[in-house]
């Protein structure tokens, strides 16, 4: 079951908002609604799904309906239309009671301001919505003392928010959400306040929270970079609507339109492509069946000077070169007594830019690992064809 399923949702602002929907779907647009009726449409049919434990980007520019839409989720706006199923229940649909329930124990949002109360220390802060839903005051400051070591304001339980930088207001407001322990993290321009180099920090930080701690994160953001790096998959939205979803890969590969073509024809790619995306199947042989005949075999006839080596396991052992195969057939020695360890390996996350300069010093093809076994591996032509392939990409779709 998906976490969030937002279906057909739409909100019209103004005096007669079912007219404004009757218009919609009379396909009249929103420019034309404006200047027939006055009323705004601020999202239009929005629908997508996100899954538990994905990190799902919301991004577009100014008055694109990115911010109206996650207040919708929650019902901070109420839709005109539509359907927002969390964990199956339609909240569009709730009472109250129920709505408040389900946005105590299942929804919490971050907002761009730190919305921190001045008079109340950190641990008060993150404690708060704890304390709202009554909950004993040992165990909320148990959860909050931990949501705050989360996200590494340890030793700053005391302090006041006039005390902390803007980074650390942001952590603490992070770290509310998370003392909640609800599963659905809303973060609406949750970094935008912050400069450059705190904003990388915590980016950073989250991706690792949302790893640690598997919470399913609907993230708004105006910048392409910060949706690139983040999302799992990525929706952009245009004028009220949702003009593509796709992974960061998918939408730089197959921009839906201009409009998405705008903005991402300026992307470094390299920043975005992952060791994964361009690594090859690698030729390899096996310590526990193939000797030296047979790794010489099987470089000459994939024109190979070096092989790397497994164990039954795929668990990486380390690399032969053609020189070492024939050393060790004619000195009558085991592979294993030949092999070579200098070489890079990487995992499949990491970005192109940082495989680069690697790749220009390396002998060997990079190897690809992930828990000590062998995935892939990375040559220097690969390298250079995913960034060539996506600029002709890009001259294309230009064309």
């Amino acid at each position: 079951m998906n976490k969030i399923h937002v279906k057909n949702l739409t909100k019209v602002f103004g005096s007669n908002p079912k007219e404004g929907v009757k218009r919609l779907q009379q396909g009249q647009s929103k420019e034309q609604i404006l200047k027939e009726t006055g009323m705004t449409v601020g999202v239009k049919n929005a629908s997508f799904e996100v899954k538990p434990g994905e990190f799902f980007v919301l991004m577009g520019l100014s008055g694109s309906g990115k911010s109206t839409l996650i207040r919708l989720i929650n019902r901070l706006i109420e839709p005109t239309s539509g359907e927002v199923l969390i964990d199956g229940q339609d909240i569009t649909k709730m009472n109250k009671n129920d709505l408040m329930q389900t946005r105590r124990k299942k929804l919490s949002m971050v907002f761009q301001k730190f919305a921190l109360f001045p008079h109340r220390n950190v641990l008060e802060n993150v404690a708060y919505g704890l304390e709202v839903q009554g909950v004993e005051k040992s165990v909320r400051e148990e959860k909050a003392r931990k949501s705050i070591a989360d996200v590494g304001l340890e030793g700053y339980e005391n302090s006041f928010p006039d005390q902390l930088s803007g980074g650390m207001q942001q952590r603490v407001g992070l770290a509310r959400a998370l003392a909640n322990d609800s599963d659905i993290l809303l973060m609406d321009e949750a970094f935008s306040a912050l400069d450059p180099i705190i904003r990388k920090e915590m980016q950073d930080e989250l991706l690792q929270l949302q790893s640690k701690l598997g919470k399913t994160i609907l993230f708004i953001t105006h910048d392409l970079d910060e949706a690139l790096k983040l999302g799992d998959r990525i929706a952009i939205m245009k004028n009220g609507e949702i003009v593509q979803i796709g992974t960061a890969e998918e939408i730089l590969e197959n921009p839906a339109n201009q409009y998405v073509y705008n903005f991402v024809e300026d992307v470094d790619r390299s920043k975005v492509l992952m060791a994964s995306n361009i690594m090859k199947k690698p030729d390899v042989i096996t310590t526990w069946k193939d000797g030296p005949r047979v790794a010489m075999k099987k470089m000459e006839d994939a024109g190979l000077s070096s092989i790397f080596v497994v164990d039954k396991d795929k668990n990486l052992k380390g690399i032969l070169t053609i020189d070492a195969a024939i050393k060790a057939y004619k000195e009558n020695k085991w592979v294993e007594d030949v092999l070579e360890s200098d070489f890079h390996t990487t995992d499949p996350t990491t970005p192109l830019s940082e495989l680069i300069g690697i790749a220009a010093e390396s002998r060997y093809p990079i190897a690809v690992v992930e828990e000590n076994k062998l995935v892939g591996i990375i040559v220097r032509v690969s390298i250079l064809s995913g960034l060539v392939l996506g600029k002709e990409q890009s001259e294309g779709m230009k064309e």
